[in-house]
């Protein structure tokens, strides 16, 4: 089952760093990350998300990849590659994997100017490794699915405590 922790920072950039921690702990397998967000509320009070994966990109990609495919068979590749990669485009901007994209808008509405927030899903539970790297990292606790024994360890090793028992 997925867990979910959302974590808010004081400034801009650093639940950008922290997501860059989960990355690296998943490359060490200390984690399995279904996706990770960071949603910035700017100084104009505007919110942006940013997301882990562009899902246009892929879209457009797979799109003009089966485009071309259909294209030479029907002797037009370079035609097919267009319409294939406009409508894999498309596609890929309308679709959304992980956490709902409205979900982290409203959420990130409530918060100051200038502040950034870090919404990961998990496939997996946060070992005492994994906590052990997010030690010191800052940060508040919004929302989280975990147990409360496993949120009480992420605010401790969020805050810099961690206890080894």
């Amino acid at each position: 089952m997925s867990k979910l922790i959302v974590v808010s920072y004081d400034d801009e950039f650093k639940a950008e760093q922290v997501r860059l921690d989960f990355l690296k702990m998943q490359k060490s397998y200390l984690v399995e990350l279904e996706d990770a967000v960071v949603a910035v509320k700017k100084k104009d009070g505007k919110v942006k998300l940013r997301q882990m994966n562009n899902l246009t990109a892929y879209g457009a990609l797979g799109g003009g990849f089966w485009g071309l495919l259909i294209g030479a068979i029907f002797l037009n590749p370079l035609l097919g590659f267009a319409i294939g990669g406009a409508a894999g485009a498309v596609s890929g901007a309308l679709s959304d994997i992980g956490i709902d994209d409205e979900f982290m808008k409203q959420l990130a509405e409530k918060f100051k100017p200038g502040t950034s927030a870090l919404f990961v899903l998990l496939h997996s539970d946060l070992t005492d490794k994994a906590l052990e790297e997010l030690k010191g990292t800052g940060g508040t606790i919004i929302q989280t699915s975990l147990s409360s024994e496993d949120e009480e360890k992420l605010r401790k090793a969020l805050s810099g405590v961690i206890d080894n028992k």
